[in-house]
């Protein structure tokens, strides 16, 4: 072969290359926290959508959990290098809102793609946390949970009670704990997240503020107040449930959760989410519930709060990875994705049309109380019931985890626990005040 046509074979390869590369796949780099079994679901509905279009590639990178992913898409914004989306749990929302130019609105990146985006179409307690007070949706909610009541039924059995009537308040609570306790149960009780599910959950549940300012909602100027007759009332029951060996604790995250499905506690309360880990490994019939209350409280019970995470868009990114993160948060809208991300994880289904279609399926008639954590959420939301949004709400909840773990340890009385976390919490408040306006 001559040189010359050597040279023009080399030319047209390069060429052939060039156009294929012109129409390369715009990549967008997905950081979330998923692991194990969740972080598979996520693969797949990447892959889902990856294999729906051609323009458009979603990679999916998990970054350990919700403290480390979050604090490394931080970092990376700040050398430039951040991803389209991160996922970032409840509790940092506040912190991404006060970052100035590390975000850009969800509505916003729905409305410059051109892209139909109904807010309403989302849960209304989903949406709210995540809307600020000018109606703007923040970020994408794409796993909600929310705290519900899982009991075992065989023990309940054993017990004398009836399997089919799970204690509806919180003094039936204690009354089916000494009935637990006298059968031979080890442990009639158990909590995992105990600052979410009894003192920010619990607050929202009874329609009472956590924080002034509507938990933080009505500015950053806020401070705690978990400290009411009502909280301590809860804390002390508790810490009494505990003295009496009904309450065994064990763990401030996710730890207890395998206290109730290993057998050892009888009633457990949690996250929605811990629904298919549950299913996986209990050896035993058990049920889901709506979260127990104080009955003579007014206004009870109102709903409870998100738990879980969503998915920020970050700043400084190019047009054309907009429009793709655009697509692709509509393609987790779709009703079947929801419904089968519902179904999978016992996450919410975070729309309408998407519990609606679970529900038309069949699949809560097969799987009872897997709705309980959507009806906890469908009501319409208070000032004091539409969550907690406060700054340096990671530090608040060690700071509530160290001084409940007094309590429970016999080391400090519930008012005095909680006077000493709404005071250390206030600090923590006014550090991230003074840094916001700063």
């Amino acid at each position: 072969m001559s040189l010359s046509r050597t040279v023009l074979k080399l030319a047209a390869l390069a060429a052939l290359t060039g156009a294929g590369s012109a129409h390369a796949a715009v990549e967008i780099q997905w950081w979330h926290a998923m692991q194990g079994a969740l972080n598979d679901k996520v693969n797949e509905i990447a892959n889902k959508f990856n294999a729906s279009q051609s323009e458009y590639k979603v990679v999916p990178v998990n970054k350990g959990n919700y403290d480390e992913t979050m604090a490394a898409g931080i970092a990376a914004f700040r050398a430039g290098g951040s991803p389209a989306i991160l996922q970032v749990f409840e509790v940092g929302t506040a912190t991404m809102m006060s970052a100035k130019g590390a975000i850009k609105p969800v509505s916003a990146v729905m409305k410059d793609a051109g892209e139909k985006f109904d807010q309403k179409a989302y849960i209304p307690a989903v949406a709210g946390y995540y809307t600020s007070s000018k109606g703007e949706m923040l970020s994408f909610p794409f796993n909600s949970s929310t705290t519900v009541f899982y009991y075992n039924k065989d023990a309940f059995k054993k017990a004398g009670l009836d399997p089919e009537k799970p204690p509806k308040t919180w003094p039936e609570v204690m009354q089916y704990s000494a009935k637990l306790k006298a059968s031979g149960t080890n442990c009639a009780y158990t909590t995992d997240w105990q600052g979410w599910v009894h003192l920010e959950s619990f607050s929202a549940w009874h329609n009472t503020l956590y924080a002034t300012k509507n938990n933080g909602f009505g500015g950053a100027d806020t401070r705690l107040l978990f400290n009411s007759p009502l909280h301590v009332k809860h804390i002390t029951n508790l810490q009494d449930m505990v003295k009496k060996g009904y309450f065994s604790y064990g763990g401030r995250k996710a730890e207890s959760q395998a206290k109730f499905y290993n057998g050892e506690c009888a009633m457990f309360t949690g996250s929605s989410a811990s629904l298919a880990n549950i299913r996986k490994n209990a050896k035993f019939a058990f049920a889901v519930a709506q979260l127990p209350y104080y009955p003579e409280v007014q206004g009870a019970p109102q709903n409870t709060i998100i738990g879980g995470a969503s998915l920020w868009v970050m700043g400084g990114k190019k047009p054309d990875e907009y429009k793709g993160v655009a697509k692709f948060f509509n393609f987790l809208s779709r009703p079947e994705i929801q419904s089968d991300w519902h179904q999978a994880t016992g996450y919410l289904p975070v729309t309408m049309a998407a519990y609606e279609m679970t529900k038309k399926s069949g699949y809560y008639d097969k799987n009872p109380g897997a709705d309980v954590s959507v009806q906890q959420m469908v009501v319409k939301t208070t000032d004091k019931s539409r969550g907690v949004r406060l700054g340096n709400m990671v530090q608040i909840r060690t700071v509530v985890d160290e001084e409940l773990e007094a309590v429970w340890a016999g080391k400090k009385e519930p008012k005095a626990a909680l006077d000493s976390a709404v005071a250390r919490g206030n600090d923590l408040l006014e550090r991230f005040q003074k840094t916001a306006r700063e």
